[in-house]
């Protein structure tokens, strides 16, 4: 296995930042705003992205909840075990501008899901997406990142992996290759 860092420490840091601000461009003072974490890893993203943006604008309520999409997959009856994660969205997301998060942009299908299942609590006035890292050339859905922090030109049997530091023990991007 060969591994590649793509993106550790101060500049993972200043991704995050960036992305930031550039919400708050889009968004203000996020009053009409959510953000929303997708089961299992964008949860983290979103956590960080909701922390930085409270520290950036401290008088400003910036909402943030967890996504579970397990059941909306269109590949879940293919897979042996379900272990499904928590949802935890306690606040209305009907008419309000929702961002979805998560760690790796690849096929699209986790995204495709979590619009799915983001329309059990209610209809959005828009919704949006925003990617850590967006794995360019492997769409299986026409789908696209309004917001992103690197973009990866990948093969399929490259694998990203984002490691966070509140769970792995750093902030880190690895692209990790099978040699042969």
């Amino acid at each position: 296995m060969l591994n590649s860092i793509l993106l550790d420490g101060p500049k993972f840091q200043i991704t995050i930042q960036r992305l930031c601000r550039q919400l708050i461009e889009n968004h203000n003072d996020f009053s009409n705003t959510v953000l929303i974490g997708i089961q299992p890893r964008g949860i983290y993203l979103a956590k960080r992205i909701a922390e930085e943006l409270r520290a950036i604008l401290p008088d400003k309520t910036i909402l943030q909840g967890d996504l579970d999409i397990t059941f909306y997959r269109d590949d879940f009856r293919r897979r042996d075990q379900l272990v499904p994660n928590q949802t935890r969205i306690d606040f209305i997301v009907e008419g309000k501008n929702v961002i979805l998060m998560d760690d790796v942009l690849w096929t699209g299908r986790t995204v495709r899901a979590a619009m799915d299942a983001m329309l059990a609590f209610g209809r959005p006035e828009k919704m949006e997406y925003l990617t850590l890292v967006d794995r360019r050339y492997s769409r299986h859905i026409p789908i696209s990142a309004d917001y992103t922090g690197i973009e990866v030109d990948s093969i399929a049997s490259q694998k990203v992996v984002v490691s966070w530091k509140e769970t792995d023990g750093e902030d880190k991007i690895l692209l990790i290759s099978e040699v042969k």
